[in-house]
This record gives structure tokens, sequence and C-alpha cells, in this order.
């Protein structure tokens, strides 16, 4: 077991004060959660909630407080469905010294403890006149990109805040000839890899408890960055190509 700050036997490789590759940290995290990937470890680093130390050629280090506070955070998920922002700020809390219990979701009643489900974070929106300013196209463009289902406005005439990076790109890549009629593949292998994603996320979005249905959105998010990852390598990989 590892030795975190939530009590618990230390381990002798997170014991010493040597720096581990991500493969040695994986071995050791396995002892207790055998489900864990470098994949999951590299997207709680993208997510800011670990910061191991790079070498001169760009390979992660971790420290043995890298392996515990790793251990942490994937107890607070497996144990009590936490999502990553109260993950976040309960160590942050830590960070600053406070003596802070582990966070519990959910009210009181008869003495027990009834889950609840947090808050969903409202999306961010943007108005018309907005994606056209952070495009810099014009009204017709706009309705030729909609008309192809490449932006969607929400419900009530808004935007989700993404959309502002897709038209940036449409517009980037109509520069180089390339017309929104010939983006229509790859909107289609979006939606087909995003329904991948909700399919497996499904089960956990169906889940009588109410924690881990919130905890299907870390998981989708996690799935959707290696999808995102995977999709470029692949074009890469076509093109004979490698991207700074």
């Amino acid at each position: 077991m590892l030795q975190t700050p939530s009590g618990g036997a230390g381990h002798g490789a997170a014991a010493t004060d040597r720096l581990m590759s991500i493969g040695t940290v994986l071995n050791v995290l396995r002892e207790e959660f055998p489900e864990v990937t470098i994949s999951k470890i590299r997207f709680l680093e993208a997510e800011g909630l670990i910061e191991p130390q790079r070498t001169p050629s760009g390979y992660r280090k971790f420290s043995a407080q890298d392996v515990e506070r790793l251990g942490h955070i994937l107890r607070m998920q497996r144990d009590h469905y936490l999502p990553l922002k109260v993950i976040r700020e309960h160590l942050e809390a830590m960070e600053r010294g406070e003596a802070v219990p582990l966070p519990v979701l959910g009210r009181q009643r008869d003495g027990d403890t009834v889950p609840e489900t947090p808050e969903a974070p409202t999306a961010a929106r943007i108005g018309r006149e907005e994606l056209l300013a952070a495009s810099g196209v014009g009204e017709e463009e706009l309705r030729e990109w909609e008309s192809y289902g490449l932006v969607t406005p929400l419900e009530g005439g808004a935007y989700d805040a993404e959309a502002a990076t897709v038209a940036s790109l449409i517009a980037e890549l109509g520069r180089f000839g390339i017309e929104p009629r010939h983006l229509r593949v790859m909107k289609a292998a979006a939606d087909r890899e995003a329904g991948l994603v909700d399919q497996v996320v499904a089960p956990l979005r169906r889940h009588r408890n109410p924690q881990t249905r919130a905890h299907a959105e870390d998981r989708t998010r996690e799935l959707a960055g290696l999808t995102v990852k995977l999709h470029a390598a692949l074009v890469q990989t076509a093109l004979g190509v490698r991207l700074p």
C-alpha cells in the first residue's frame, strides 16, 4: 500500500527520495490500483493535479511525494467518486497546511449521509456577434458552416464557447483552399468518436449512485483527451509528418 495523506503503509519504492520513471510509478500504483494506466497518470498531470519533474530530454521523473499524491487522488476518485474540481480544492487546502477532512458530497438525514448530485457546471456560451468577431468571418460564411453541421447554435441562438475555436480553425483551413464541404468527413469522424466515448461512459451516467454519475464527467474528459491524441497521431502517421 502507498503512504498517502489519508494513511496506510508505505511502499519501499515510494518511500525513497530517488526519482522514478512513469513506468516505475505505474508498477507501484498498480499494487492498490490495478486499473490505473500511463494515460491516466498523464491525464492527471494535464489537469494540473500533479507536476512531475522533467529531464532535459523531456522524460517525466516522479518523486516519492508525487507518488503519494497520485495515490491520494486515485483513492478519492475510487472510494468517494469525487470530481476533479473537488479533489483539486482538497489538495490545495492541504498544501496550505489546513487540516481538512476528506470531502463528502452529500447531506445528513437521520444520521446517514445521502449522496447528492453536484451541480453541473454551466457551459460557457458566446453570442453570434462574438463568434463572428472571434473567427473573423461574415454572416454568409457562418451560415454555410452551419448548413454543413460544422458549427451548431444551442437553444436560444447562443453557441458553446468551443465553437469559436472550431470557427477559427475552419477559417484557417479555408486559407489553404479547404472548403467547408470538404470538412464534413472530419465532422462525421468526430461524431463517431464522440459516440464511442458516450458508449463507454453510459453505464456511469445510468448508475444509481449520484456521485458515480458525477464521475462520468471526469471519465468523459479523460477519454476525449485520449481520442484527440490518437486522432492526431494517426493523421501524422498517415501523412508521414511529425508536428512540433
